[in-house]
């Protein structure tokens, strides 16, 4: 199988369903000529025009606005927010609008709507632009939230996104889009709500989400070399979450570290372990650990924020302690 980059996962999804459906177009700043900042887009404006590929003014809530609008009168439009810290721009449209139309109107109208943007520290980006705002959307019913760990899991969930009749927001990890992993190239969807395990093991269950899964893993590398088994769980959609397979694996291994780039308090973390800990208390040998970024705004010192949100050797040093016993015992 082929290996290609994150970036051209993307590319190759909306491309194919452009192909397919006319109704579909590209709107936001910097999309057409551009190809975004982060080249994602690039191509794409030279096959199907700028009557498709919409270069937007520096106006958020104007051009999602005019996507909620399209998309509630036949078109599906794919909203391309430059960085996910514009989020706070667009609520409204977002939240108020495409969200609850479907409910308010009675079932008659839909939304099919993308949103795809992006989070992550550690890009020297500083405060205003290296957020991780997935928890804010996912609070809202009527939305639904993917958060792609690969180039595999981006293509899939991009293609099963423009296809679904509901809102969809997407979250893509900065750091992520030159990574590259095998990708069929015959047509695939990853469906939402199905989480995908990644590593089988017994000792400990570690759910982590879009660049933390590789996190998890490289934890999972560390802990396997001192003799303990960990099981890593991507769910790949936050919204709808897969309660199903985290619980089967988290009966089995009686502990838990949820991991995510998100600031912990009142976040995704916080969600998923008070589900296990609703579901699972009577398998749990320890409590169900909490590692997400810290509650300050992401520093521009490349030393303070290199510190702020989960690493391999952070999350391993938590696991060993829930596996040893030694929780109460940490710092």
């Amino acid at each position: 199988m082929r290996e290609i980059t994150l970036s051209k996962a993307v590319n190759e999804a909306i491309a194919e369903e452009m192909r397919r459906d006319p109704s579909i177009f590209v709107i936001g700043e910097d999309v057409a000529e551009a190809g975004t900042p982060f080249k994602v887009l690039s191509g794409l404006v030279e096959e199907f025009g700028t009557e498709r590929i919409i270069d937007t003014p520096i106006a958020e809530p104007g051009f999602m606005g005019i996507a909620v609008g399209a998309a509630m009168t036949g078109s599906r439009p794919i909203v391309d927010l430059m960085f996910g810290d514009f989020l706070y721009l667009v609520m409204d449209q977002l939240c108020n609008q495409a969200a609850k139309t479907h409910y308010m109107s009675g079932g008659k109208l839909n939304v099919p709507l993308v949103l795809r943007t992006n989070l992550g520290a550690t890009r020297r980006s500083a405060a205003q632009h290296s957020q991780s705002l997935h928890a804010l959307v996912a609070h809202i019913p009527g939305l639904k939230v993917a958060m792609p760990s690969s180039a595999y899991e981006a293509k899939g969930l991009m293609k099963t996104a423009i296809r679904d009749n509901n809102p969809v927001v997407i979250f893509e990890d900065k750091l992520m889009y030159q990574d590259k992993a095998p990708v069929p190239e015959e047509e695939y969807f990853i469906p939402f709500g199905v989480a995908n395990v990644l590593r089988e093991g017994t000792d400990i269950t570690l759910v982590a989400t879009s660049s933390m899964v590789q996190v998890a893993l490289k934890a999972a590398d560390i802990l396997a070399a001192e003799g303990m088994s960990a099981e890593v769980i991507d769910p790949r959609t936050i919204v709808p979450l897969d309660e199903d397979t985290i619980l089967k694996s988290v009966r089995k291994t009686s502990r838990a570290i949820v991991i995510d780039e998100g600031h912990q308090s009142y976040g995704i973390t916080g969600e998923i372990a008070s589900r296990i800990s609703e579901k699972a208390f009577y398998h749990l040998d320890a409590p169900v650990q909490r590692m997400g970024a810290m509650d300050v705004p992401v520093p521009f010192s490349p030393a303070l924020e290199d510190v702020t949100v989960p690493t391999e050797q952070t999350v391993a040093e938590r696991a060993r302690l829930a596996i040893r016993g030694d929780l109460f015992h940490a710092a």
